[in-house]
């Protein structure tokens, strides 16, 4: 595994690919060409099972 994230600049006028470290994940950095502010995305969690609602409250 990489020991990077490839994000893109969400400036429309930039849309530079950065190349952030995981370590990075949930903070934020700056584009080193626009000095846009961008959130790098948390770590994805693992899928929990669905739980039925549609029976809460029912008799």
């Amino acid at each position: 595994m990489s020991d990077s994230l490839r994000i893109m600049c969400p400036n429309l006028a930039c849309r530079k690919v950065l190349a952030v470290p995981r370590t990075a994940r949930g903070k934020t950095v700056r584009c080193r060409s626009c000095s846009t502010n961008i959130r790098v995305p948390a770590e994805p969690k693992a899928a929990a099972p669905a739980e039925d609602k549609s029976n809460k409250g029912a008799a």
